[in-house]
């Protein structure tokens, strides 16, 4: 089957899944629309469905890539060789950082948990992904407790949800709390003292 845009796969992929993300952080899977995706992506929908094969499939494909970008990102922190507490809050600086810099990731989050994260159940891509960072974390925490700067038994699985929760409450829910306590909590005064909060507060919980 010949499909205009053949000749260059890589290129008309990449066009399908950026302006597939930008519909499905603004919509969700329930509100996006392919008509809209293949207008972006100056493709038609039958090159989207000869790429991805449907929707849900292209959905997956999009929250695949989104958590490929932070882990690759993280690693560019080359956080092995530092000091544990000084690796501990780079590592929490930068996901505050990555949550604000990216807004769309955190919305394709909410839309997957919507659905009870059931597209992600299969993915052995985003499993495999996070291996590495969850090594990284593990191997932190042990230099801190062989180093008497780190209490013992830390589980790094629950140290990286406290990590990511620290700033996914803050900004998911940056409407109703700055109506609440009459604040904007979205100014750069504002987000740079979350920052230091949250490094903080982690900080401090893993204390010996």
């Amino acid at each position: 089957m010949k499909i205009n845009g053949s000749r260059d796969p890589e290129r008309t992929r990449r066009r399908i899944l950026d302006a597939a993300t930008g519909e499905f952080a603004r919509y969700g899977l329930g509100g996006a629309r392919v008509d809209r995706i293949a207008a972006r992506s100056r493709a038609n929908k039958r090159m989207m469905y000869y790429y991805y094969g449907s929707k849900e499939r292209l959905f997956l494909a999009v929250l695949e890539e989104s958590y490929s970008r932070i882990r690759s990102a993280e690693r560019s922190l080359e956080l092995e060789d530092l000091d544990p507490r000084r690796a501990l809050r780079r590592l929490v600086e930068f996901t505050w950082q990555y949550f604000v810099r990216h807004p769309e990731f955190m919305t394709l989050l909410n839309s997957e948990n919507l659905h009870k994260g059931r597209h992600l159940k299969g993915s052995s891509r985003v499993r495999d992904m996070h291996s590495p960072l969850l090594v990284t974390l593990a191997a932190i925490l042990a230099r801190g407790e062989r180093e008497g700067l780190f209490r013992r038994g830390i589980d790094p699985v629950q140290l990286y949800i406290s990590i990511a929760g620290e700033g996914y409450f803050y900004l998911s829910n940056r409407y109703t709390l700055s109506r609440i306590f009459g604040r904007d909590l979205m100014a750069p005064r504002a987000l740079a003292e979350r920052a230091r909060h949250n490094a903080d507060m982690i900080l401090h919980a893993v204390r010996k």
